[in-house]
């Protein structure tokens, strides 16, 4: 029998409508329910493609022993957090305050009716295992203590709940710090004591991309001159795209890495991990124009346009790790498998490729056993592979593109991992910018195409009465916006204005950015609230700053506002970037690595940033050269406004600093100020492009 999680559209809350728990959605019955029976709330928050969301269903949720327990002794409420991230991030909170760390998915809260906390875990056993207690005792024991000492949980749960609010209130009003060049030294130090010179990446296993974190040490190498920035950037890029988290066959990365060298991954792809990570491989190629980053970038994007791509426009939100109950069965090859599509010829060549053997790479996690199955990784680069085996890199290229296609086409016909279908405004934002950034930079025109009808996507299926709303699926579009939504959207908007510099998609990102500023600014410590105004009372509205798995809504706006700002000459918007600074000084002063994406704000704001303006027709040649110029430079902290007789008016009005930046006698001018100081115009590239240089010289480091 179906319980009443069979009416959501979320797919994690459909995948447990059958379970013999009586579980509820998120909302008022579930709440009111709990007071009218004098029961705690069992809230369970997770999300379709986590491996150890489905290891808990398969053990306790769908078992009758541990559902009636449940039922008996609670209202249980399941919770998306991929949709519901407000719920998620205050619960999360709870976790962190009362277990001191070691949360994630699925995150295990008990509250009482009112949503005040006393019990915070993560994956619970049925019953107990490894010193961790299971459900078959647990409830239980939960049972009596709120039949028997309820007074005492409920100011236990008071006591938490205040815990939380005090969390959300200090962060914004201990600024004072001061923020400069010493805050992003500081980074860059840590980032360099916790760098792993062996594997790439930063701490042990386990290890996520974090994409942010290699934005701003590229940012820092342009600023610096320090090539150990740019080293460890590389080092890491390298050694996840060789590994066994990138996807070999079909492409795209997994979600992280469980051991330190990069090869076995959990499993899961999420868009915002693919989006991220294109941008920072992008941006490597601009800074050192290798092959391979362009390689992994196009292939990242290829994957999402043909396997996570909705026929509407939008993209979907993520690929299991499990298929057939286990999870990486997709993924994973034997040595006999593999040899029959290598051939026999090539078999061993390509097997020592890709690290393949009859025992396996990839050990049972509970025993270390060998297991017989490969993750396919690469050891060498192509050149060095090929030259110690005394082949050309070309003919190996020509052999690996023929295996994987093999490969590709074996892996097709099995069964395929489960796909999250939904369609989220904030995910689909970052991936709108990643495609707009390779599109402009690597010159592919099918990249800009599917980031325009991302756009028009959510621009039709996701605003409604002019704001925009979180989630779409089967034709049905939901949930308040959160601040993510809108900073991760405006993002999108902005690299759409400067890859197709229609003065539409700068009209939306500043129209989008103010209503943001209407609805999610805090008037009294400055910063954005994670929730709107006026939106549903929680027991906390919080503020995120932090930049994890993904980055905060807080640091891309930060950065969007300082954008718009330099793209408009909006002074008051420069204030608001500034009051965002003061807010978050102290946190981000004491420890800065933990908010990298914040850091690329910061970076932009003490300049020296660049406000370029090509006067002359977008359609010509010779103002192509200058755009395309530009976007071949690694060039983080400019914005890029062109102006022709068509978009002139239109231009003006929302920049009204470019009505004096025309052409000179008929040809295309280029416009360089650098932060708000212009030199007078240039026809050549090569002229700009030297004014660009001189201005932007590393600082030199004691």
């Amino acid at each position: 029998m179906s319980n009443r999680l069979v009416n959501e559209k979320s797919p994690y809350l459909l995948q447990h409508s059958e379970n013999p728990v009586d579980w509820y959605p998120w909302g008022d019955e579930a709440f009111e329910k709990a007071k009218r029976e004098n029961k705690p709330v069992f809230l369970s928050i997770g999300y379709s493609t986590c491996h150890w969301c489905h290891v808990m269903e398969r053990e306790s949720f769908e078992d009758e022993e541990v559902a009636k327990l449940m039922n008996e002794a609670f209202v249980s409420v399941k919770v998306d957090r991929e949709e519901r991230p407000d719920v998620d991030n205050v619960y999360m909170t709870v976790c962190h305050i009362i277990s001191k760390g070691n949360c994630g998915w699925p995150l295990s809260i008990v509250m009482t009716p009112e949503g005040e906390p006393f019990f915070a875990g993560t994956y619970i056993p049925k019953e107990n295992r490894y010193g961790r207690m299971g459900m078959l005792e647990l409830v239980p024991r939960i049972r009596r203590l709120w039949e028997e000492r309820k007074d005492e949980v409920l100011g236990s749960a008071r006591q938490v709940t205040e815990a939380v609010r005090a969390a959300g209130a200090a962060l914004g009003r201990t600024g004072g710090a001061e923020l400069d060049e010493k805050t992003l030294d500081r980074a860059y130090e840590h980032f360099l004591s916790a760098y792993d010179r062996y594997d790439g990446g930063f701490g042990a296993a386990p290890k996520f991309p974090s994409p942010h974190n290699l934005m701003f040490l590229m940012r820092y190498y342009a600023r610096t001159g320090r090539k150990a920035a740019l080293n460890m950037v590389e080092r890491t890029l390298a050694a996840m795209g060789r590994g066994g988290i990138c996807d070999h066959v079909g492409f795209g990365f997994h979600r992280y890495s469980t051991d330190r060298e990069w090869l076995v991954p959990h499993f899961e792809k999420m868009l915002y991990d693919q989006a991220l990570l294109a941008i920072a491989y992008v941006e490597a190629w601009q800074i050192t124009k290798e092959p391979f980053y362009e390689e992994k970038a196009r292939e990242i994007l290829d994957y999402l346009l043909r396997d996570m791509l909705s026929p509407e426009g939008g993209f979907y939100s993520a690929e299991d790790a499990d298929s057939e109950g286990v999870e990486g069965r997709f993924y994973v090859w034997t040595a006999e498998e593999f040899g029959e599509l290598a051939g026999p010829e090539d078999a061993e060549l390509l097997s020592e490729f890709y690290d393949v053997s009859p025992e396996g790479n990839f050990r049972d996690e509970a025993t270390g056993e060998p297991t017989g199955l490969n993750i396919l990784r690469v050891r060498e680069s192509v050149e060095d592979f090929a030259a110690g085996r005394g082949i050309s890199p070309d003919a190996l290229r020509g052999k690996l593109r023929e295996l994987r296609e093999k490969l590709f086409s074996r892996r097709e016909r099995r069964v395929h991992p489960y796909k999250d279908d939904k369609i989220l405004t904030d995910w689909n934002g970052i991936t709108t910018a990643a495609l707009c950034r390779a599109g402009t930079v690597l010159g592919e025109e099918k990249y800009l195409a599917a980031a325009r009808d991302c756009v028009e996507f959510v621009r039709k299926k996701l605003v409604r009465r002019g704001e925009l709303l979180h989630r779409y699926r089967e034709a049905e579009a939901g949930i308040p916006a959160s601040v993510d939504d809108y900073a991760f959207f405006v993002w999108g908007l902005l690299e759409c204005y400067e890859s197709s510099f229609d003065e539409e998609y700068l009209s939306l990102a500043v129209s989008f950015c103010r209503k943001q500023l209407e609805r999610f600014w805090d008037d009294e410590a400055g910063g954005f609230f994670f929730t709107a105004q006026g939106g549903e009372k929680l027991i906390a509205r919080q503020k995120e700053i932090y930049d994890g798995a993904l980055p905060s809504g807080n640091s891309v706006s930060m950065l969007n506002v300082l954008r718009i700002a330099r793209l408009t000459a909006d002074v008051e918007l420069e204030k608001k970037a500034e009051e965002m600074a003061r807010c978050f000084s102290s946190v981000l002063a004491n420890h800065p690595h933990s908010f990298s994406m914040c850091l690329v704000a910061l970076d932009f704001m003490l300049g020296p940033c660049f406000e370029i303006v090509i006067a002359g027709e977008r359609n010509l040649p010779s103002t192509a050269r200058f755009t395309e110029a530009l976007a071949g430079e690694y060039l983080p902290n400019k914005v890029v406004i062109v102006k022709d007789t068509e978009n002139e008016g239109r231009i003006s009005e929302i920049a009204p600093y470019t009505r004096e930046q025309t052409p000179v006698d008929g040809k295309p001018a280029a416009y360089v100020c650098v932060d708000y100081e212009c030199s007078l115009p240039v026809v050549t590239v090569e002229r700009m492009l030297e004014l660009v240089g001189e201005a932007k010289t590393p600082r030199k480091i004691p």
